[in-house]
């Protein structure tokens, strides 16, 4: 690698964002990305074949997460080129401007010749991520389940890697406002972040979004959001051997703190959509949900709802109305995802008001241009506050669903309810909260200080509960 550069190639460097290896600056050769997993899961697995797929110049090198079976396996799967690999053959990429299809070889070629994890970047158990952050990665992708993700994200920004995030960001206020000071951290050190609502990614949304912005259905009067499909579960029985940790870890999609409930883990793509199309989040929320068939005395339905609608409303006073449920995948029961805006002069579903396509697959899209934001071969990018806004405003529609209150963005931002457990030690006792009753629960909204609540203050690089009351679980409103 030549240790000089030229004048212009210099000057390029000054204006770049902040790249952990000077190899990697704006035209400063060739040089490979080193890649970082932590969540070996199903989607973890797939990101790294997106990652691989769409660029050349990416190898990974270090893996993290709970359980070494999952990173057994999804290493195994991606060393043989055998995982996952064909939901992205006719995939559609950017080389050398023009479009690609992406065939089956090059795509195994590329996980087979890429994929470089000694034994010695290999990490398992909790602390796992914090092993892998001190290797010499330079961007880590953040695909545990989303309980993690704050604490996770913070020592990221720490360790100055170069993030790719999954949604949503975070499952309760807390957590939330950690990610939104640490996002705040990553664009001071001009770290790239790109966070998985692929809907940003996607070139006929993108045209769409652009056209409703200038005026094309006219004044928006309302939107719609559906997220209605099947139950996700990753196991189907509890093993004797797991203990309560495991068994919260393995089954997570069933519990609150570390899923989010389905608003949270789920629809927080089409809320971020619309939010984008509304160029704001909403400012309060009222909502209604609770449970139709999961059953309280089945453990592996855990304690999060099958069904919710929540309507949001905007600064501007025009209202969002999100619909979700889980129901059994059964030939009759329907099944819908999208989003709709209402204009005054049309409507739109977010993606028909494109003029052209240029066939780019969303998930294939956004690991070029993280890749193209790390490199310098594209322009500088970080959406963090964008997906942790998004993530807030789910937690606060969730909230108001759960509670049968009006829970406003002031509230939230204020809230001191924290779900995430402070042990997570393998023989660690984690609570699972009662599924919450409207009535019963009350959410823990942080009112303003002249009300005896002490408000939410951030704390310069990650954030802090209110020092008094203490952080809440149950959701009672402090006095």
């Amino acid at each position: 690698m030549p240790t000089t550069t030229s004048r212009r190639a210099a000057l390029r460097a000054a204006a770049a964002p902040l790249i952990v290896r000077p190899q990697l600056v704006r035209g400063a050769g060739k040089e490979k990305v080193r890649a970082g997993l932590v969540g070996c899961g199903g989607r973890g697995t797939a990101a790294i074949v997106e990652l691989m797929a769409a660029n050349e110049n990416v190898e990974l090198v270090a893996m993290a997460d709970v359980f070494e079976d999952k990173l057994e396996t999804s290493l195994r799967g991606l060393r043989e080129g055998k995982t996952r690999v064909n939901n992205y053959v006719g995939g559609t990429i950017l080389r050398d401007g023009k479009p690609h299809k992406l065939t089956k070889e090059e795509i195994v070629e590329r996980l087979i010749n890429g994929v470089k994890v000694a034994p010695d970047h290999r990490f398992v158990g909790q602390d796992a991520y914090r092993k892998l952050l001190q290797t010499e990665i330079d961007v880590v992708l953040l695909i545990t389940p989303p309980g993690h993700r704050p604490p996770h994200f913070e020592a990221a920004v720490e360790a100055r890697k170069h993030v790719f995030i999954e949604k949503p960001v975070a499952t309760d206020p807390v957590g939330t406002r950690r990610v939104m000071d640490a996002a705040r951290r990553s664009r001071e050190l001009k770290l790239t972040v790109l966070a998985g609502t692929e809907s940003r990614y996607s070139y006929q949304t993108k045209e769409t979004v652009e056209r409703i912005h200038a005026g094309a259905i006219g004044d928006i009067v309302s939107l719609y959001s559906y997220y209605m499909s099947a139950p996700v579960f990753h196991v189907q029985k509890r093993e004797p051997h797991w203990s309560e940790v495991d068994w919260q870890h393995r089954n997570w999609y069933s519990f609150v703190w570390i899923c989010g409930d389905q608003l949270v883990e789920q629809a927080v793509h089409q809320v971020d959509l619309l939010n984008w199309v509304m160029r704001s989040h909403p400012v309060k929320a009222i909502g209604t949900g609770g449970r139709a068939w999961r059953r309280d005395g089945n453990p592996l339905h855990g304690n999060i709802y099958d069904h919710m609608t929540v309507e949001f409303t905007y600064p501007n006073g025009v209202k969002m109305l999100s619909v979700i449920r889980h129901y059994p995948r059964l030939e009759h029961v329907a099944t819908q995802i999208g989003s709709e805006v209402m204009g005054t002069k049309g409507r739109s579903n977010t993606r028909d008001l494109a003029t052209s396509s240029d066939g780019l697959v969303a998930g294939l899209a956004e690991q070029t241009l993280l890749i193209n934001s790390i490199r310098g071969d594209g322009p500088y990018f970080n959406n963090a506050m964008d997906v942790a806004e998004s993530t807030m405003s789910c937690v606060m529609g969730r909230e108001a669903a759960y509670s049968g209150q009006v829970v406003t963005w002031e509230q939230v931002m204020r809230s001191n309810l924290d779900l995430y457990p402070k042990d997570l030690s393998p023989g660690a006792t984690v609570p699972a909260d009662p599924v919450r009753v409207p009535g019963e629960y009350k959410f823990a909204c942080g009112r303003a200080p002249t009300s005896g609540c002490v408000p939410y203050i951030a704390t310069g690089g990650r954030s802090s509960p209110p020092a008094a009351p203490s952080p809440s679980r149950t959701g009672s409103c402090p006095r």
